[in-house]
């Protein structure tokens, strides 16, 4: 958070809590602004959107021919991706594979809602578990650091994965549940990193870890942006954003379908995320992830700003069990809650303090924009 008088925006919830904010006369947002002059009008859900879609179903049916599945589907259990996962087997057809990434933190409901979908839709799970010992030394690594990106380990595995499954068994088309409804908003870079940084990972592992890591994942920033989509082949594709995706039709959806169980908040289908998102940034480093949710569902219309601002009166962790979850991550870490106190006690840092390639992402971020291959986003 900057020196600058405090200051929320006028149309959606997004404040000077993030320092790079800027506001115009009227005092709305950037984030605001930027949705309205550069995704909106480039965002198309009608029959546009559905002509785009269905050339890409063309091709991705024509690349899965005489395969068991045709593309893969990476799945939290979460919204977005729970509904991608229905989406693809019951409106384009398509014979996804549901990709699992366990990386030791996986709610009960998480776990009961992939078994639903992937039951009631017919489909098979493949599921890859990470090294436990090699991702715990990993998050500790990273909660010594004192960077607010400590889930960084945890997201890094998922995709790290899932682009090496697809290299090693010639899967040209990944599908993610990523999408403008319910993101076009995005996390300020001081808030949550690139998890895709594996400069950064490895300098915060080389100086705070414990043990080597010979079996996780480890991806980067040119590795998926240009080897894998140009020289490999490997399309990730966003079906949500050609489609209207309403967040709470589609979880009315699942639940009366299939008896998906939603989740009190975005990310909340990881034990880890959950305590991260709802504790860890807001008590520590004054980043509430809930402001980017919901500003996105604000200028998307599935939310009225003053709803959004009754929500936030609110925390998002619940003070009486707080103290539990704080002995259950503790406990699964191997370490005491007073060492993991410490921890949230210990100075703030930044992504600025370690080694990082900020400057391959802004740069590569321009190219995308500019090429129309990415809208809007602050990044």
């Amino acid at each position: 958070m900057d020196d600058r008088k405090y200051q929320i925006c006028t149309n959606c919830v997004m404040d000077t809590t993030d320092s790079a904010i800027v506001f115009d006369s009227a005092g709305v947002c950037d984030h605001c602004k930027g949705f309205y002059t550069q995704v909106e009008p480039n965002w198309h859900t009608d029959a546009r959107g559905r002509e785009q879609l269905d050339g890409i179903i063309e091709r991705i049916k024509a690349d899965g021919k005489g395969r068991d599945f045709d593309c893969i589907i990476g799945m939290s259990g979460g919204i977005d991706s729970s509904y991608l996962v229905y989406a693809a087997k019951e409106m384009m057809g398509l014979r996804p594979l549901v990709f699992h990434v366990d990386a030791g933190w996986n709610s009960q409901i998480a776990v009961n809602n992939i078994e639903k979908l992937v039951d009631g839709l017919g489909l098979d799970l493949y599921t890859e578990v990470i090294d436990w010992q090699e991702i715990k030394d990993l998050q500790l690594a990273y909660f010594k650091s004192g960077v607010p990106h400590i889930d960084t380990p945890q997201d890094h595995a998922f995709f790290a994965t899932m682009y090496k499954f697809a290299e090693e068994h010639k899967v040209r088309n990944v599908l993610t549940g990523a999408n403008y409804s319910t993101e076009c908003i995005r996390n300020p870079i001081e808030w949550m990193y690139y998890q895709s940084d594996s400069i950064q990972l490895k300098d915060i592992h080389r100086k705070f870890g414990s043990r080597p890591l010979k079996n996780f994942p480890i991806t980067s920033i040119l590795k998926h942006k240009l080897y894998l989509p140009y020289i490999k082949g490997i399309k990730v594709e966003r079906p949500l954003n050609y489609i209207p995706y309403i967040k709470s039709d589609a979880v009315k959806l699942l639940t009366e379908r299939f008896g998906w169980q939603p989740y009190p908040q975005k990310h909340f289908e990881s034990r880890f995320t959950k305590f991260y998102e709802a504790y860890w940034l807001p008590e520590k480093f004054g980043f509430d992830t809930r402001k980017v949710q919901y500003s996105s569902l604000i200028v998307t219309g599935q939310m009225t700003r003053e709803e959004a601002l009754e929500k936030l009166r609110v925390p998002a962790f619940d003070p009486e069990t707080i103290d539990q979850d704080f002995e259950y991550i503790a406990t699964k870490l191997g370490i005491t809650t007073d060492e993991l106190r410490g921890y949230f006690n210990a100075p703030n840092k930044s992504y600025k303090d370690y080694r990082n390639q900020r400057s391959i992402y802004t740069v590569g971020a321009k190219v995308m924009r500019a090429l129309g291959m990415e809208l809007g986003g602050k990044r």
